[in-house]
């Protein structure tokens, strides 16, 4: 006779670390952009700011290259160092095609 086990995935994990807090608005706040580099980023991310910034003109939007770009250097302590140096309000991470 076969036994099968199965694993229930509909489980749930502990919250150990809240998520920052979120911003009311983007009027008036610093944003910036960190680009995972995937497909169609190039063209999406700055579209994106040409957007945020007609919706939200009291804005400051950073340049799209003013963080180390790319999968591999998103986690990266460099990466968090400048984004904190930098005195953002949030930050939009990602490609958002």
């Amino acid at each position: 006779m076969i036994t099968l086990e199965f694993h229930d995935p509909s489980g749930a994990l502990e919250v150990t670390q809240a998520f920052a807090s979120r911003v009311d608005t983007l009027e008036g706040k610093r944003i910036g952009f960190v680009s995972n580099e995937q497909w169609q980023a190039f063209r999406m991310l700055p579209m994106l700011r040409d957007m945020l910034k007609a919706d939200f003109p009291t804005a400051e939007l950073l340049p799209i290259d003013a963080y180390p770009q790319g999968n591999a250097l998103i986690p990266t302590e460099e990466t968090a160092r400048l984004v904190k140096q930098s005195r953002v309000d949030a930050v939009i991470v990602g490609n958002a095609a």
